[in-house]
């Protein structure tokens, strides 16, 4: 006689949390499944214009189609503001992340996420980056973060789920603790 068995997909927050829990699963059998490199080529091209091809990974290991991303800089900083600039990309990096970390656990808890909005503003003194002052640090003095979140959930649940994402997003770990970075000229 045959057996059947029924998949059924368990969607929360827009994550297939079986997909999820098989990625777990996974990682947990073969920990090498786990590190990631991500690679950008930045390319100028022209005054504060720049093209960067992100690498795109897929579930297969394979490379695709590169997804591609400009930047510039405000008028203000003599660029064309065409695009948003750097600083600006960190601080949507920041969000995204922080927001997939949020999503995701929220799912894997069943905790249903109705809306989520983050806003964030961030402090710079361009005395640094315009090299008038090696007092001025030329990157962010100060980052605030707001997260609104709209769920059935009890408070006290959110504010864990939005500590444990803190902790676990690449993002807001890259930016509170030293990395080493490393540049050289070709």
């Amino acid at each position: 006689m045959e057996t059947i068995e029924e998949e059924f997909i368990k969607v929360i927050n827009g994550v297939d949390v079986n997909k999820l829990q098989a990625t777990i699963d996974a990682i947990n059998k073969d920990p090498d499944l786990a590190s990631f490199t991500f690679r950008t080529v930045t390319e100028w091209v022209d005054g504060a214009r720049n093209k960067t091809l992100v690498e795109r990974q897929t579930a297969k290991g394979e490379k695709g189609e590169p997804f591609v991303l400009v930047s510039d800089e405000p008028e203000l900083l003599m660029g064309g503001g065409t695009a948003p600039n750097s600083i600006a990309l960190v601080l949507q990096a920041l969000a995204s992340c922080l927001s997939v970390s949020m999503v995701y656990h929220a799912a894997a808890r069943e905790m249903q996420i109705d809306k989520l909005t983050i806003s964030i503003d961030g402090d710079i003194d361009l005395h640094g980056f315009l090299g008038l002052s090696s007092e001025v640090r030329p990157g962010f003095q100060d980052i605030r973060v707001e997260v609104d979140v709209q769920s059935p959930a009890p408070r006290e649940e959110i504010e864990e789920l939005l500590r444990y994402a803190q902790k676990v997003s690449p993002v807001v770990d890259s930016l509170r603790n030293r990395i080493p970075v490393e540049i050289s000229l070709r």
